[in-house]
């Protein structure tokens, strides 16, 4: 480590096991860790040795892929409350996790709505509950541990989980035969609970984590307050009553470095003169001020930041994380995932939510009973019925638009057929389906329709010929036709436009640079109103104004790329 701070454990399962030790110290002011490793030795013996530094009746939960709200937050326990006649509510797993852990096994997969839920449980420390006749709170303290078995950089867990988590630990590169050694036991995490109350913190200490996220780019206030709870608790492990400089490196490197997004900015040239530092006491070492605190904490955090890493954000702007590779989610009336119930009627091909009507029906059986005839029959009225609710998702059917006239034309042919067979070779995996639609000339050609076929897409683009004019608007308007058949289709259509922008020939066939991208603009802006969601690639060797403007009529995202080559073209569409 630098900045003359010593660093007891060099190397990543080192760090590891002292992030598992701090979070076992004070777990649920910490939030928990987002764990990126594929199911393997390395993560089973990071989680035993996590298990083992709690106490032994801490509670420690698995989440369900896909668990329901009902077994999730609680709610009504149906049984029970049928068989007493009056409402029973029944405890959730995040009531059951209350002062120990839950594990999320591949969190990269959580739906926003489990990941909006656990967030405001780990925010609140209790979960509210008001439904099927009940207004609860119960408490639900806890930590969430992430395990991400993300395969690619943009699989990863809900940005708004990792928010609230201290730790994000990489061990996908660590070998087992790398997971040796000793750290901090069982009885000095009990001592350090003991200690942490009393922990002080210095106001430099404050000022200077503050600081160290600001200029690592971290936006969010939840990191420095996140690092702040880490300091504390590597002070108690060490047996000290303040944080001291080594808990505040320690802290920066584990909370504060991987959540870097910008390169620190380089500090200023000192003064030709600097005053002289005032007088100390011969028994009591100067303390650092916040700025020299702040440049330690800095070192420390670069430290965490993988090589390149910065480097490669410089480059590439931030992408939205998004959930998994498939199309987009819509509701269904009769197949998909289940997604609950919502009040209805039995009409046309809407399904009956037996337990939920029963569920909404028990509360009012002893009511029911006073008011109606005599009997043992279970009582349900109009409002109790709930329908099913489907959720499904769509495929994404990629639609290349290639501008094929000018000289230019068969370097953007090639590089159009190299991205079509990348994305179709990846095509099981992220259910694509890809069309490619040629213009040039007076008109515009549908070569290739939505397939999933390699065989077919390479038998299509083999031959295509290029040159003459740019129909731009006329290519625009079948791109728009082919897409709304694409999206009646159940699917999710995605317009690429490889061009540079400068169309020549009108709807009508006739020459006239002005006319034509009056049209072309017109055409673009039918494509936005029908929300067709499109990249548009301007592969001429000087980007223009007109590809821009073009661009921004269709509501598109631009991406100069006046040397586009398969490889980035394929990223560029995965991306959007």
């Amino acid at each position: 480590m630098t900045a003359g701070i010593p660093n007891p454990w060099p190397n990543p399962w080192d760090e590891a096991m002292r992030a598992a030790a701090i979070l076992a110290v004070d777990a649920a002011s910490m939030g928990g860790a987002a764990l990126r490793a594929p199911p393997g030795p390395v993560r089973d013996r990071w989680l035993a040795l996590m298990h083992g530094l709690l106490p032994p009746a801490t509670p420690w939960r698995r989440l369900p892929p896909g668990i329901a709200d009902s077994r999730l937050l609680g709610g009504l326990d149906l049984a029970a409350t049928l068989q007493a006649g009056r409402p029973i509510a029944e405890r959730g797993l995040l009531a059951e996790a209350d002062g120990g852990i839950l594990l999320a096994a591949m969190a990269e997969r959580l739906t926003p709505g489990i990941a909006a839920r656990l967030a405001a449980a780990l925010d609140a420390g209790e979960v509210a509950i008001e439904r099927d006749g009940l207004a609860l709170r119960t408490p639900a303290r806890l930590a969430l541990i992430a395990l991400d078995e993300g395969l690619e950089p943009e699989e990863a867990p809900p940005a708004a989980l990792l928010d609230r988590l201290a730790f994000q630990l990489d061990l996908s590169a660590i070998a087992p035969a790398a997971t040796g050694g000793s750290g901090p036991t069982a009885g000095q995490v009990i001592a350090a609970r003991t200690l942490l109350p009393g922990i002080a913190v210095g106001p430099d200490v404050l000022e200077a984590l503050c600081a160290t996220a600001a200029a690592l780019g971290i936006a969010s206030l939840r990191p420095p307050l996140l690092a702040l709870h880490v300091a504390r608790a590597a002070a108690a492990l060490a047996g000290r009553e303040a944080v001291a400089e080594e808990d505040a490196a320690l802290a920066a490197r584990l909370v504060l470095g991987p959540r870097a997004i910008q390169a620190p900015a380089e500090p200023a040239a000192p003064p030709s003169a600097p005053p002289p530092p005032p007088e100390t006491a011969e028994d009591q070492p100067p303390r650092p001020g916040p700025e020299a605190l702040e440049d330690i904490l800095l070192a420390a955090a670069e430290a965490a930041i993988p090589a390149g890493l910065l480097d490669q954000l410089r480059l590439a702007p931030a992408r939205a994380r998004l959930p998994g590779k498939a199309g987009l989610q819509r509701q269904s009336p009769k197949r998909g995932r289940p997604i609950g119930s919502r009040p209805g009627e039995l009409r046309g091909h809407a399904r009956l939510a037996l337990v939920d009507t029963l569920r909404a029906a028990a509360p009012w059986q002893r009511l029911r009973a006073r008011s109606g005839p005599a009997g043992g029959r279970l009582r349900i009225a109009r409002e109790d019925i709930r329908i099913l609710r489907f959720q499904q998702r769509s495929e994404t059917a990629t639609l290349f638009v290639v501008d094929a006239s000018g000289s230019a034309a068969f370097h953007r042919l090639a590089e159009a057929k190299g991205a079509v067979e990348l994305l179709l070779a990846d095509c099981y995996i992220r259910r694509d389906r890809v069309a490619l639609l040629a213009f040039r000339g007076t008109g515009a050609e549908l070569l290739l329709p939505p397939t999933s076929s390699l065989v077919r897409a390479k038998r299509c683009l083999a031959g295509l010929p290029g040159g003459g004019g740019t129909p731009m608007a006329t290519a625009l308007d079948e791109a728009l036709g082919v897409a709304d058949a694409i999206r009646r289709r159940g699917q999710t259509p995605l317009v690429v436009l490889l061009t540079d922008g400068r169309a020549n020939i009108a709807r009508d066939g006739k020459p006239g640079r002005d006319r034509a991208a009056a049209e072309a603009l017109e055409a673009a802006r039918a494509l936005q109103a029908a929300r067709i969601t499109a990249l548009l690639v301007d592969t001429s060797p000087r980007p223009q104004e007109a590809g821009r403007q073009l661009a921004a009529a269709m509501g598109a995202r631009y991406l100069p790329l006046p040397y586009a080559d398969a490889t980035s073209i394929s990223q560029a569409v995965r991306a959007a």
